[in-house]
């Protein structure tokens, strides 16, 4: 990763992968809500849910996002939200109260249940959760000639995903990969995923994530298995490694974001990471990497839900992100992959250091490496979910 320190003029804000934790019986009653989305519990769908769109009439926009996903004003330094207000004429609600996929689920699944409006014209969410709400009828499709930079735009390798393959509903806001994180004061290099289940040095020392999708993805490529396309069998094989791992003390805990305090300050030495977090700690012996047997691929995503009143608004929003000139200056403040087509050649202008950073701007070979997780249907989702459940404890 880059070393690069950025300009003083646009500073680099740290951020947490988006994942999630569950916990307890909140956090299973969260789970089998959701998966109760496609058996018809998200309300009848859209055709009787999309409110009439104020946006000719009224020049307001209410955005939730996930914490410090945005640059912020700062002395001479106009942000991209204030630009945008300014350019548009909009007066943007920007709310940075997306914490948690399924915590914010909660925060709006009986508005949108009821078809009642959630105060949200657009929100924010990880491609799991977003594919299950647009699944569910909850996500109003986009006016493509509303957004035409979406589609000249949108980087090659976030283009015909499985549950939105014409990006008719949803419009990438930053992206992220899970690979390895290793101390290098403590460890010499961990190229893969096999050597964090199997290395006698980092017995007890390793932590993997609480989002399924980011471990067990990983776990079925050590394996061979490809993690948009594999079978039960594959599946049961890559749980039973796991397990056996856990069992045998190799794996210290699962957590969420807090493990990167924990590589920092050497209670662990390596781990399965996401690649934000490793450049927001701003550690020389943190080093993130790809695994010998590839990475996963994810993506926060913008929506526009059945109940926003201002979607003709939302959608200027998202055709303002996916013009090249202001994606790079959001990505030098965030330092996530940025998903807009020609925001490297616009980063030189902003910062020349960054633009061969492989978490901003990866290179093909780099993309080479990545892999999504295959979409589930409600009753396997939660068959997984549970084989995890019982790993992880």
């Amino acid at each position: 990763m880059s070393e690069a320190t950025p300009p003083e003029e646009v500073k680099k804000k740290g951020i947490s992968r988006r994942g999630f934790v569950i916990g307890g019986a909140a956090g299973a009653a969260g789970i089998a809500a959701i998966y109760l989305l496609g058996k018809g519990g998200g309300g009848g769908g859209t055709a009787g849910c999309i409110t009439t769109d104020l946006s000719d009439t009224e020049a307001t926009l209410a955005v939730s996002n996930w914490p410090e996903y945005i640059d912020e004003d700062d002395g001479d330094y106009i942000s991209t939200l204030t630009q945008f207000q300014q350019d548009s004429g909009l007066k943007v609600t920007y709310t940075p109260d997306v914490n948690d996929n399924i915590e914010f689920f909660s925060k709006v699944r009986n508005q949108l249940g009821s078809c009642q409006p959630t105060g949200r014209d657009l929100f924010v969410l990880t491609d799991w959760m977003a594919a299950r709400m647009i699944d569910a009828g909850w996500i109003q499709q986009l006016d493509k000639a509303n957004v035409p930079n979406l589609d000249k735009n949108l980087i090659s390798s976030l283009q015909g995903v499985g549950w939105d393959p014409n990006r008719e509903y949803s419009a990438p806001w930053q992206s992220g990969f899970s690979g390895i994180a290793y101390n290098k004061s403590l460890v010499g290099e961990v190229g893969s995923v096999s050597e964090l289940l199997t290395r006698a040095d980092l017995k007890g020392k390793v932590t993997m994530l609480t989002e399924m999708r980011d471990t067990m993805g990983l776990l079925l490529l050590a394996d061979g298995a490809n993690p948009a396309d594999f079978t039960d069998d594959q599946w049961g094989t890559a749980i039973e490694k796991l397990s056996k791992a856990r069992a045998d003390g190799q794996i210290r805990a699962f957590t969420g974001n807090e493990y990167i305090n924990d590589l920092a300050a050497g209670n662990i030495a390596a781990c399965v990471a996401w690649s934000g977090d490793v450049a927001a700690a701003e550690d020389e012996n943190l080093v993130f990497l790809p695994p010998e047997e590839g990475m996963m691929i994810w993506s926060d995503n913008m929506l526009v839900p059945v109940q926003g009143n201002h979607k003709a608004n939302a959608e200027k929003w998202i055709n303002n992100y996916y013009d090249p000139a202001v994606a790079a200056k959001l990505a030098a403040y965030v330092w996530y992959v940025c998903p807009v087509e020609g925001a490297q050649a616009e980063m030189e202008k902003i910062d020349p250091s960054l633009v061969d950073n492989p978490l901003i701007f990866p290179t093909a070979d780099y993309l080479a490496q990545t892999h999504s997780f295959m979409a589930l249907d409600e009753a396997k989702a939660s068959s997984y979910e549970k084989d995890f459940a019982d790993v992880t404890g």
